[in-house]
């Protein structure tokens, strides 16, 4: 009750330091917006057991942006004193005097802002205790290195707590405000085989402490991973169909993200650039973005404009309906911003009645995909490069591990070419999506 007590006592500060902020920086400006997101919290690593590292963090941003005759100025400082705000807003006005105009800049519009936000059940706060932090790491790593002899050693186990404050106001007289938690426990082993060593990881991520899974189900499940990517073999170079797991599918919708974002629109640099109203994926596949989710990961009442937040259909039956806006982006291109000044909120993929196992079935030959590395992707045109790691699939079955391979496609094809999308969601994030089999790629092996 407490802590309760002092986080309301918190928020209504930092809700002051914002009404502050904007009264004095009127005097130099009358398109002003003001932010303070703090965020508090806690880290606690062991390694064999044995507690390694403890981290508090107690952080806050001030973020000011004014804007005088369309030239912008914005300064941020960490110090939330009286005199400190006054020189952060002093420096965003003599930013903005050197700046060049643009007539695109500016403040949302009025008539878009979230001038009465949803409770999106977002806070569910702990005490910040080393002692449950580090019984949960241990507990995680002990399971692994109990779980099968092969199981040799552990690269650590991590418990995380925090919870954010943001807050923002501007010259429109919207100042609102919310708090969000999120906790995290993940774990690391490495297994060896003939010699061969394999290390692995699995985590939990949850709103609400009480929904995390248990810290006995991390540990088997990294030890899990570990084994089933022992012995692994390289294989030859080929082209067959590729399932992404789960877990991984997720980054191919974030390279969609990140081709329908405005900032890459105006400034022509995307290969999804001519695709609005157009069809880009299978006609089953529809994308739905819901930022109001109750606990949601990706849930936000507003945007880091102040913008409401609002359901959206992204996808709808194969065709693109939406780019991703901010103001300026939205203004650029002569649309409305869609209130996606901080990314993406909560979507949601359509998927097949299709289990994993039942993706392989049907796969029938190929390779499954459950991880990947490197950067080989262009946004500008489409080309996908990426190292992975997985398995080898023949008649429908899993054959044996398979690493250092390089699958190579263009993204475009490779959305058009989604043949299913399975029923085992991914849901520890902003995209809700099942295991994605695409019907060809390109695979370099030895």
């Amino acid at each position: 009750m407490d802590m309760m007590n002092d986080i309301i006592k918190q928020r209504s500060f930092l809700e002051n330091v914002v009404n502050q902020a904007l009264n004095i920086a009127h005097a130099y400006s009358k398109e002003v917006e003001v932010s303070v997101i703090k965020t508090t919290g806690i880290t606690v690593s062991t390694r064999y057991e044995k507690l390694e590292n403890v981290e508090f963090n107690s952080h806050n941003i001030l973020d000011i942006t004014m804007f005088r005759q369309k030239r912008k100025g914005t300064a941020l400082s960490n110090d939330l004193h009286e005199k400190s705000i006054i020189r952060t807003i002093e420096s965003a006005a003599n930013i903005a005097c050197y700046t060049s105009p643009d007539p695109y800049s500016g403040i949302a519009d009025k008539e878009l802002l979230a001038f009465n936000p949803m409770n999106l059940d977002l806070f569910h706060p702990i005490n910040l205790d080393t002692k449950l932090g580090a019984d949960l790491a241990s507990t995680a790593e002990q399971t692994a290195l109990n779980y099968d002899k092969r199981i040799i050693s552990t690269e650590g186990s991590r418990f995380n707590s925090h919870f954010t404050t943001k807050v923002f106001g501007n010259s429109h007289g919207m100042l609102q405000s919310y708090t969000s938690s999120q906790h995290s426990l993940c774990c690391s082993v490495v297994a060896s085989s003939n010699g061969i060593m394999e290390q692995n990881y699995a985590y939990t991520l949850s709103r609400s402490f009480n929904d995390l899974r248990s810290a006995e189900w991390v540990g088997q499940e990294c030890a899990q991973r570990a084994l089933d990517h022992l012995n692994a073999k390289k294989i030859k170079t080929t082209e067959s169909p590729v399932l992404f797991s789960a877990e991984i599918a997720t980054s191919l919708f974030n390279h969609l993200a990140e081709a329908i974002c405005g900032n890459n629109v105006y400034q022509k640099s995307t290969f999804l650039l001519n695709c609005l109203k157009k069809k880009i994926f299978p006609s089953w596949i529809s994308i739905k973005e819901h930022p109001h989710i109750l606990k949601g990961l990706g849930s936000a009442p507003f945007d880091s404009e102040g913008v409401q937040t609002l359901d959206r259909t992204i996808v709808e039956n194969g065709v693109l309906n939406s780019w991703i806006l901010n103001s300026y982006s939205a203004r650029r291109i002569g649309l409305k911003t869609t209130g996606h000044a901080d990314g993406i909120y909560n979507w949601y993929v359509s998927y097949k009645n299709l289990s994993f196992i039942e993706l392989i079935k049907n796969m029938h030959r190929g390779l499954i995909v459950t991880s990947i590395m490197g950067q080989g992707i262009n946004v500008i045109t489409g080309n996908y490069s990426r190292g992975v790691s997985g398995f080898w699939v023949e008649n429908g079955n899993i054959q044996y591990p398979v690493n250092e391979i390089t699958i190579a496609g263009n993204l475009k094809e490779m959305f058009y070419n989604i043949v299913a999308i399975g029923c085992d969601t991914e849901k520890r994030g902003h995209i809700h999506c099942g295991s994605v089999l695409i019907s060809s790629m390109k695979i370099a092996g030895s």
